[in-house]
């Protein structure tokens, strides 16, 4: 009877150090940038672990505490029965392995589920050893201050997100993971990896002038927009929009180029980072912006070539898959 009897007091004892040993590892590998999100989300294993997160000290105190009174009693319950050699040689490898090691890599697989089911357990502990506990994270509080959490890098971003990739528990398909990779790469491209050389782009000069077989060559062109600059490429007059001129009759009446409504653009130099430009599409309120290099224009960049590097591949219009039907 006497040895059932210290066999249920070894395993009571063995497991409060077990629960110990897990929460002050679970509790203080919680991130509290991250439970405070989770928090914000509505996440209740979050909420309900955020209140003694923050009061870090007093819960990492009161853990201890009850931990060693817990090993301190089961080296003596241990050596009422055994010799004193034999108790300290059990006790140490009960506390070890099934207190110490075991707990641990359990507990830290699933931190924040096993935190939040034995926060009651935590905050009896706080209250019991709350004399001497709160002194001592006041002390703590004053020698090691709160260090603001740490922002993670662009780089580091990125890789968060691919491993989002054919992971089967992620909430992002492969497209939203592409879409964010994409816009957070946006500040280490520039214009000139996106524009169109000048030699591939069709413009007018502000002396062209618009008569019926111009108005057919810009038709075939297909293009909605088109930049008129100066014959030395030095200045940008505006865009012309192919809609201002459907109701206009060029076989009768030749107009020339600065004669018609040009809508103005601005331009924007070659190694401009394309979330800066991206704002400024914005901000402007235009889909093309001529690109400067030096004191002359050297191609074009419009508010599509920056969401195709977002998006990840290329956005093709009806005159683009007519072509390659």
């Amino acid at each position: 009877m006497d040895n059932i009897k210290l066999a249920v007091q070894a395993v009571v004892l063995v497991g409060m150090s077990a629960v110990c040993s897990g929460l002050n590892l679970s509790l203080m590998s919680l991130d509290l940038a991250d439970l405070k999100r989770k928090a914000k989300l509505g996440d209740k294993r979050a909420k309900a672990v955020l209140p003694l997160r923050k009061n870090g000290h007093l819960s990492l105190v009161s853990i201890l505490f009850t931990n060693v009174a817990v090993i301190s009693t089961t080296s003596l319950t241990l050596e009422h029965r055994f010799s004193g050699l034999v108790a300290g040689i059990a006790s140490t490898l009960l506390i070890v392995v099934f207190g110490e090691i075991f707990p641990q890599a359990i507990f830290v697989r699933r931190p924040l589920d096993f935190t939040a089911k034995l926060a009651p357990i935590l905050k009896v502990m706080i209250f019991i050893t709350y004399p001497l506990s709160k002194p001592l994270q006041l002390l703590l509080d004053k020698l090691f201050k709160h260090q603001p959490g740490s922002l993670h890098s662009r780089q580091e971003l990125g890789l968060l997100i691919a491993e989002h990739v054919k992971h089967t528990d992620s909430e992002l398909d492969d497209s939203e993971v592409e879409i964010i990779r994409g816009a957070l790469s946006l500040s280490e491209k520039h214009v000139r990896n996106v524009m169109t050389p000048i030699r591939r782009t069709y413009y007018l000069f502000i002396d062209d002038i618009i008569d019926g077989d111009k108005i057919d060559e810009i038709k075939r062109k297909m293009y909605s927009r088109i930049p008129v600059f100066n014959p030395s490429m030095t200045e940008c007059y505006g865009l012309v929009l192919m809609k201002d001129l459907v109701d206009m009759d060029f076989d009768e009446t030749a107009i020339a180029v600065r004669e018609l409504n040009l809508h103005p653009t601005r331009p924007i130099g070659r190694m401009t980072a394309l979330d800066t430009i991206f704002r400024r599409f914005i901000a402007a309120r235009t889909h093309l912006m001529p690109v400067t290099h030096g004191d002359k224009f050297c191609g074009i960049v419009t508010i599509e070539d920056v969401v195709e590097e977002i998006i990840g591949q290329e956005i093709e219009d009806e005159h683009q898959i007519a072509h390659v039907l």
